[in-house]
């Protein structure tokens, strides 16, 4: 067998390839140019393990092994870099740190989405990009709006406000900008109501998004954008790990015995986290449960807080749902009776003095 630690580039690859039969092991630099990657992995004997850091132009490379039926492992590139703790670092050192890691049965492989998830991936990262520039324009001509003593608010977006911006009086280039803003808006609102359609499309056609949106404040977007980012609900152990994943737990410098806890790590899905926050603001209006857990927040913490806590428990249920397949009525069933029967206490750590906490589990 060849096991192969690949340093992979943009342009380039350097491999540490060793063959476990006769011990031999040869490094090399391969180019990006032609078919000179193809067919230097497709002359190579079978069976071929190959090990690669996470990178964001590795998925054709991937692609192509598995095309060619070559097992390929994707590593943690910050747990791989923290296995060597010298500070030299160079391809060729790369390149035999995962080898070695391979060898060692050591290194840190993550999981990868089928193409499907990265096609629908696509779509929602596509119309999450279009939001934002539509975003950008709207502000752009509120500002013309607004130097101009036109104050109308969210009226500003309805046919009679794109009028009054329109004949604002303006000097030629002002006049000149206002319409092509003007006339992005209007291209970037028929493409977004394009977009939307084909998300609710593709998310009424898939059962785990269908599920999902059964909980009061989830639509199409996040409910698509929750089933394919996470893909496998069963890859997390539990909800820290899911709420690590995603970026919602605070950053912390403890030592000793003092706790130091920052704001959130925002190590993980932007994406997801936007979305959860935006509809955790349209769910505790619908949802007693969360509208009672929002409001306890934000007495305790205050706004910011209180939205992002929301946010993380509004995420967990979604997890929940798609791990066990069940929809809005029967989770809230489901843990009224945990609830009732003393279950959803368990582990709860006890008060002060040996008192035990009566407040309602939320």
């Amino acid at each position: 067998m060849r096991i192969i630690g690949c340093d992979f580039h943009t342009r380039q690859q350097t491999l540490a390839m060793l063959d476990t039969e006769t011990g031999e092991l040869v490094k090399m630099t391969l180019l990006h140019e032609g078919n000179t990657v193809r067919e230097f992995y497709s002359a190579l004997p079978r069976p071929v393990l190959v090990g690669l850091e996470a990178t964001g132009s590795m998925p054709w490379f991937v692609n192509l092994l598995e095309e060619l039926g070559i097992e390929c492992q994707v590593g943690n590139p910050a747990v791989i870099r923290a296995a060597e703790p010298r500070k030299q670092k160079h391809d060729r050192r790369d390149a035999g740190l995962i080898l070695k890691l391979l060898m060692e049965d050591r290194f840190p492989a993550i999981w990868l989405p089928s193409k499907e998830l990265q096609d629908l991936r696509a779509l929602v990262r596509h119309r999450h990009q279009w939001v934002r520039m539509r975003t950008r324009i709207q502000n752009a001509l509120q500002s013309i709006a607004l130097a101009n003593g036109l104050r109308r608010g969210p009226a500003l977006w309805s046919q009679a406000g794109q009028h009054l911006i329109a004949s604002l009086p303006l000097a030629p280039h002002a006049a000149y900008r206002r319409s092509e803003l003007q006339a992005m808006y209007e291209k970037f609102e028929a493409e977004i109501e394009k977009l939307n359609q084909r998300v609710e499309q593709q998310a009424c056609q898939r059962a785990g998004a269908r599920l999902l949106m059964t909980h009061p404040g989830v639509g199409p977007v996040t409910a698509l954008a929750t089933e394919v980012f996470l893909g496998d609900p069963a890859r997390f152990a539990d909800s820290k790990a899911l709420a690590s994943y995603v970026g919602m737990i605070p950053k912390e410098y403890s030592s000793g015995g003092r706790q130091r806890l920052g704001g959130l790590s925002k190590q993980g899905n932007a994406l997801l986290r936007f979305l959860w926050g935006e509809a955790g603001a349209q769910a505790v209006r619908r949802d007693p449960v969360l509208q009672h857990f929002y409001r306890r927040k934000l007495v305790q913490k205050g706004l910011g807080k209180a939205r992002v806590a929301v946010a993380r428990k509004l995420g967990i249920r979604l997890w929940i749902m798609l791990r066990d397949q069940r929809e809005y009525n029967e989770f809230c069933r489901r843990g009224q009776k945990q609830q009732n029967s003393g279950a959803a206490c368990a582990g709860r750590p006890g008060t002060r003095n040996g008192a035990t906490s009566h407040r309602p589990v939320d």
